[in-house]
């Protein structure tokens, strides 16, 4: 009777653990799984340079001294040490040129937009001539590396608005470019050049 009572108790137990056991296989995979699911989608480098929708356009030079050795002074930033202040910016008048509309892109996240800004008539902005509503500095995680390009594009005509927003991803950047051709009058052929200068900007 001891030796059933015994062997009773062993196949319990063994269930039991068996039980467990296999609980703990099925969330101890899924676990690790989207943890790395969660860091691929966060490091993955996009499939992109910024230049391709407007290599199609005529350029100009645009020049800034807030960019030195190929990085963006600290002070453009929205870090701890900076402060949010866009970039002073120069590029002598396009022909033909009534307004010029910009944008500041953050390309190794999908176009993730920190200025955008139309209806500007000057050549020569001023280091802070974006308000909060159309610039926020650089950000990018500690330690990463980030390539911020700014595209001047000099226009025919004023467009009913610059399309897109700042402080967030905007997929739709290069349909945004695309509809600066057509004036507000629905003109096409407004674009006349754009000018481009690229900076990089690491995490603090």
């Amino acid at each position: 009777m001891k030796k059933i009572t015994s062997l009773l108790l062993c196949s319990a137990l063994v269930l039991a653990l068996a039980g467990c056991g296999g609980s703990g296989a099925v969330e101890t995979p899924a676990a690790t799984t989207s943890a790395t699911s969660e860091a691929a989608t966060t490091t993955a480098a996009p499939d992109n340079s910024g230049d391709e929708f407007v290599g199609t356009y005529a350029s100009f030079t645009v020049t800034s001294n807030s960019l030195k050795d190929g990085y963006w002074d600290e002070i453009t930033a929205n870090t701890v040490a900076g402060q949010n202040l866009s970039p002073d910016l120069s590029w002598e008048p396009v022909e033909g040129a009534s307004c010029y509309a910009i944008y500041m892109v953050d390309i190794n996240t999908h176009y993730f937009l920190h200025w955008v800004q139309g209806d500007i008539t000057e050549t020569s902005l001023a280091q802070g001539f974006a308000g909060s509503k159309y610039y926020i500095g650089m950000y990018p995680p500690p330690g990463d590396t980030h390539v911020y390009n700014i595209y001047v594009l000099a226009l025919k005509n004023p467009v009913d608005r610059v399309k897109g927003s700042v402080n967030g991803i905007s997929p739709k950047f290069p349909d945004f470019i695309k509809a600066l051709d057509t004036d507000k009058d629905g003109n096409t052929g407004n674009i006349i050049s754009v000018g481009k200068i690229s900076g990089k900007f690491i995490g603090k």
